[in-house]
């Protein structure tokens, strides 16, 4: 539909590319949020697609939730929900997922590029948390996945504060992985998703699942699942190609299919 909310592209090259559509700046409404939610977990069964880039308009990715949409507690409860749901279906996409940058990234926008496994930014970006300006906190996510990328100190100044951190410095703290020109976002953004995408993409599946609940258990159960995700890779024909092609060829030869 013209009128989708979120637009998706899947790509000859395996790159699924998810557009928000609520121009210029994509506030993130309840409607967007589901429509997010419903559009992630398409592609999370879908094995065609082996990488996703996340993308929104040159002004925004997203300039945060939905004010119209705020009120009391119980409007809160529902808004945080939304933001739970599209937070959660883009991390249980079982390949690299790309947030692309351009413009705004505040609030619920960046909340939605932190729960992506990689960011990247167009050199004119802006991100933050600036819920504390309006006397609330981040409720999608902010918090906590904040605080993992960059560390605590780091996420509580950022959250208390609620600045808006320009592209050079959000490098520099670790918040994005890469920034480059704001005219060549988009086609940066689809050049590394496409070179994921050539790879082993279900071990790379397997090591997100590692990373992201390792985080959570102690050491001995993270290094647990670690030993189980290895092992479950040996089953995949990728597997099997990369090993014949290593004794054969030697190191970074192997074409894969992405099964």
């Amino acid at each position: 539909m013209s009128d989708d909310l979120v637009l998706c592209d899947r790509r000859a090259d395996g790159v699924a590319v998810l557009r928000l559509n609520r121009p210029p700046l994509n506030p993130l409404s309840r409607a967007l949020l589901g429509r997010l939610t419903a559009r992630a977990t398409e592609l999370a069964g879908d094995p065609t697609v082996k990488a996703v880039v996340l993308i929104g308009s040159e002004r925004a990715l997203a300039a945060g939730a939905d004010i119209d949409e705020f009120g009391g507690p119980a409007e809160a409860q529902t808004v945080a929900a939304g933001f739970r749901a599209a937070g959660d279906a883009l991390g249980a996409i079982p390949r690299p997922v790309i947030a692309a940058i351009s413009g705004y990234a505040l609030g619920g926008g960046f909340e939605l590029a932190l729960a992506c496994d990689l960011r990247i930014a167009a050199d004119t970006a802006r991100v933050g948390q600036p819920e504390i300006l309006l006397g609330i906190i981040p409720g999608g996510g902010g918090t906590q996945r904040l605080s993992r990328l960059v560390g605590p100190a780091r996420a509580k100044e950022l959250c208390w504060s609620g600045r808006q951190v320009r592209a050079d410095e959000a490098l520099a703290l670790g918040l994005v992985e890469r920034v480059v020109p704001a005219a060549d976002l988009e086609a940066a953004a689809l050049e590394w998703a496409a070179s994921l995408a050539a790879g082993a993409v279900v071990a790379m599946g397997q090591i997100k699942r590692a990373v992201d609940r390792g985080l959570d258990l102690p050491l001995a159960d993270a290094l647990d699942l670690e030993a189980q995700c290895f092992v479950d890779t040996f089953a995949t024909e990728d597997a099997a190609t990369g090993v014949a092609s290593f004794k054969e060829h030697g190191p970074g030869k192997a074409t894969f299919a992405g099964r």
